[in-house]
């Protein structure tokens, strides 16, 4: 069984990796522990400016894998399941649903930060589109767990 776990550091992200550890453990399943970093501006055909910017955001991924890193460590320790980081680059939801895909999972596990109705139509929301979009069942941890 395998376990799809977006993160994007957020408030929410301590609970869902608690709630996908039980699930993980209770299932016996493999976890992939995902964040989606914006693209490499490069690498959408954009110039990123002077040497010390590229520096810069190489630094941040540099960073945001670590945290992952560390994150899967932690659930390796407290539920004795396997779990996999993975830092990708791209638009969210689809990357998201790719990664779904590629690994056969068997369930998204996600928070969910419950902004309004306004918010959702002006800006989107990253929940709302994997649980559009998702051939597996998404569980959503909400922000204030």
């Amino acid at each position: 069984m395998n376990i799809l776990v977006p993160i994007d550091f957020s408030d929410a992200t301590q609970g869902v990796c608690h709630q996908a550890g039980q699930l993980a453990r209770d299932r016996g399943a493999h976890v992939r522990l995902v964040h989606v970093a914006e693209p490499d501006p490069n690498f959408v055909g954009y110039d990123a400016g002077p040497d010390v910017v590229r520096g810069q955001v190489a630094s941040e991924y540099r960073k945001e894998h670590e945290r992952l890193r560390e994150l899967a460590d932690a659930m390796r320790a407290s539920f004795d399941v396997e779990v996999t980081p993975l830092l990708v680059q791209g638009e969210t939801v689809s990357s998201i649903m790719d990664l779904a895909a590629r690994h056969d999972a068997d369930y998204i596990v996600m928070g969910t930060h419950g902004r309004g109705v306004v918010y959702q139509v002006l800006i989107g929301s990253t929940s709302e589109g994997v649980l559009r979009r998702a051939s597996c069942p998404v569980l959503l941890i909400p922000t204030r767990i």
